[in-house]
Order: C-alpha cells, then sequence, then structure tokens
C-alpha cells in the first residue's frame, strides 16, 4: 500500500503548487545588517522554498500561488522565480498606489551568524499583498480541477500573516482534498509574527484546526510544541539532548490526535554554535518510524532555508520512492547541502544529494 495516494502525473500540470509569501531577502554576507553599506539580494519565503527546490534540484513541475504589489521590487521577486524554474502564472498582481500605504512587497534582512553570534533576521512585511489574501480571492477550482496538482505545501508562516490568511489556508486544503491532491504543512513557528495577533494560544487555536486536513506534517521540536501543544520530553533549551526516542513519543502523540496524517516528520538539530550544528530527522509513516543518516558537526554557511529543503528532499521522495526511509535521507541529505550556500534556497544537484546519502564525502569532484 503507498504511503501516501497521488493523482497520476498525466492528469496534473503541476507536480506541486506551493503557498505563500515570497519575500525580496537582502543579505549583508559576512557583516552585519546595523552596519553593512551593502547587501546581496535573493528571494526566500519558507512555502515557495520548498516548490522552488523541488523544481531546481530534484526537476520537478512546480507552481507557486501568492500576490505582490506591481512594482519593479515585486517584478525583481518576479524575475528571480522564474530563475528559479517556478511557474509564476498563478500569481496575483495589486495595483501599487506609489507609497504603500495599501499594499506592499515584503522585505527581508538576514545575517547569517558565524560561532557564538547567532543567526539573525529582521523582517519588514506589514501590509503586504499577500498578507491581505481572502477566502474567495484565489479560484482553488481552477487550479486543482482544470489544471491538476499532485500535491499542495503550505506552512504556518503563511497562516501567521494575518487573521485571513489561515481562511485561505483551510479553503485551498478543502479544494486540494476534493480533487485528491497530497497536502503538505510544515509547521514553522515564528514567535515574531504572532506576538502580537495571541501568541502561541493564537498559533494553537490556528495550526490545530489546519492540522485536521493535512497529510504530511513537517515541523521541528519547537513547531510541535508550540503549534500542536506536544511537548518534546527530555530535550533542554539548547538542543544538546536529541535522543530519537523523546521524538518518536512527541510523534505517536500527535499522529493518535490527527489520525489523518500518513508522515510526520521532524529535523533534529542541536546548536553548538552558529557554524556548527548536529543535524539529523526522523519521519514516522504506516506506524513505523525512520531515521536519516546522523551527521554530527554539520558545517553551516547559511542555516536559513534548511529545513525547507529537508522539506523538499522528504517530498520527492516520497512522491518518487514511495519508501519513507528513503524520503527522509532525501530530506535531511538535501537540507545539509542547503546549508553550505547562501540564500534561502537550494544550490544543490541531485547526484550530490545522492552522493551525501550514499555516504560520499567533500572530496574535490573532478
Amino acid at each position: 500500500m503507498s504511503v501516501v495516494k497521488l493523482r497520476p502525473a498525466e492528469e496534473c500540470k503541476y507536480d506541486i503548487i506551493s503557498l505563500g509569501e515570497i519575500m525580496l531577502r537582502l543579505d549583508p554576507g559576512e557583516g552585519r545588517i546595523h552596519t553593512t553599506r551593502e547587501f546581496k539580494v535573493w528571494e526566500g519565503g519558507g512555502e515557495y522554498n520548498v516548490a522552488r527546490g523541488l523544481r531546481r534540484c530534484f526537476g520537478l513541475r512546480s507552481g507557486v500561488v501568492t500576490a505582490f504589489a506591481d512594482n519593479p521590487v515585486g517584478r525583481l521577486v518576479e524575475d528571480f522565480i522564474l530563475q528559479g524554474g517556478v511557474d509564476t502564472s498563478l500569481i496575483k498582481w495589486v495595483p501599487f498606489d506609489g507609497i504603500g500605504r495599501n499594499v506592499r512587497n515584503g522585505l527581508n534582512f538576514t545575517e547569517r551568524g558565524f560561532g557564538c553570534r547567532g543567526a539573525r533576521g529582521c523582517s519588514d512585511r506589514g501590509n503586504t499583498a499577500v498578507s491581505q489574501l481572502q477566502a474567495g480571492d484565489i479560484d482553488w477550482d481552477y487550479i486543482f480541477g482544470k489544471l491538476g496538482s499532485r500535491w499542495l505545501h503550505t506552512g504556518g508562516i503563511f497562516a501567521a500573516l494575518s487573521e485571513t490568511t489561515p481562511g485561505v489556508v483551510i479553503e485551498a486544503m478543502k479544494a486540494a482534498k476534493k480533487y485528491g491532491t497530497v497536502i503538505s504543512y510544515d509547521l514553522n513557528y515564528r514567535p515574531s509574527l504572532w506576538k502580537a495577533i495571541g501568541g502561541k494560544d493564537k498559533a494553537q487555536e490556528v495550526n490545530r484546526e489546519i492540522a485536521k486536513y493535512v497529510d504530511v506534517m513537517i515541523g521541528n521540536e519547537e513547531d510541535f510544541t508550540a503549534c500542536l501543544g506536544f511537548e518534546v520530553e527530555g530535550v533542554d533549551a539548547n538542543l544538546t539532548n536529541l535522543e530519537t526516542a523523546s521524538f518518536q513519543k512527541m510523534i505517536t502523540r500527535a499522529v493518535t490526535a490527527y489520525p489523518n496524517f500518513q508522515v510526520v516528520a521532524t529535523t533534529l538539530r542541536s546548536v553548538k554554535s552558529a557554524t556548527i550544528n548536529d543535524w539529523g530527522a526522523i519521519c514516522w509513516a504506516g506506524g513505523r518510524f525512520y531515521d536519516a543518516i546522523y551527521r554530527p558537526e554539520q558545517e553551516i554557511m547559511d542555516r536559513v532555508g534548511g529545513g525547507d529543503s529537508f522539506a523538499s528532499g522528504l517530498i520527492y521522495g516520497l512522491m518518487t520512492t514511495d519508501d519513507p526511509g528513503l524520503a527522509v535521507n532525501y530530506g535531511a541529505a538535501h537540507g545539509a547541502l542547503a546549508m553550505t550556500t547562501p540564500g534561502d534556497t537550494s544550490m544543490a544537484l541531485l547526484p550530490e544529494v545522492e552522493k551525501l546519502m550514499a555516504g560520499g564525502g567533500a572530496r574535490v569532484d573532478r
């Protein structure tokens, strides 16, 4: 029996659609946000990063549902999306008023951190076009019915943007269910997004409702605790104890509470410094647990997007191999490689992912 039941590829235009915000990331490189005189510019967004990874590394047909203010910044982000090979035809363009009183595009200033100095982000995303989406704005019957997509991915960042975005998530998920599309959701808890609208209580209210529609649930230990209320016992605040059994207990409680979950996956990250993390992952499927190859003291250039790249590798493995053990290793290897390059999105190649999965090292390939 298949782990997830996919629609036939030939009846769908897309392998995956992502729903979420895409921001312009301004990266000071090795410097600090508050002292830099120049930025490197990337695009990024928790939900989008997954679709882009599935397109650029894994070769799947990806599209994105989002919204932009129609101005040069929005068109710059669109150009980045096009360079990533992700279909832009489902983007909602909103007229710009010239100032941003009514609608604007989001900016994400992020510094990478090094050694004892952790990574730091400062988002400027109020009143963005995508945060103003409401139920009824997107024709989901057209997307999932006429065009067709085998998979929908969205997450807790988009759900936290405004009072209306959770309704958009649920509307999309109901339509996806109607047409047999598999749904994945990354809890992706961000305290800064929830603190002004009710904090963890609001995060749990929203995410517990959304969880009822999810087939593949993804998150780390903080996500499951903050968003769904499942504590990870025996793990300290610095995550120096990553005993797999503690996470298995948490996941068992989650699948008991939500029997609709077909797969649950979590990354295992112990933060020794901003540039050295222990890295691994586990997933549950069909009543069994599967461990990814554990990578102690993983060296990191830019940790942003590592979890998203884990998600895209996991989804690729589930879609193409129907083997949860392989899938969680695709995810862990892809996430590890994504953190060795700058920017939110993966620069890894499929042969590199499979080499790492097979135990290959970092010797020069000639």
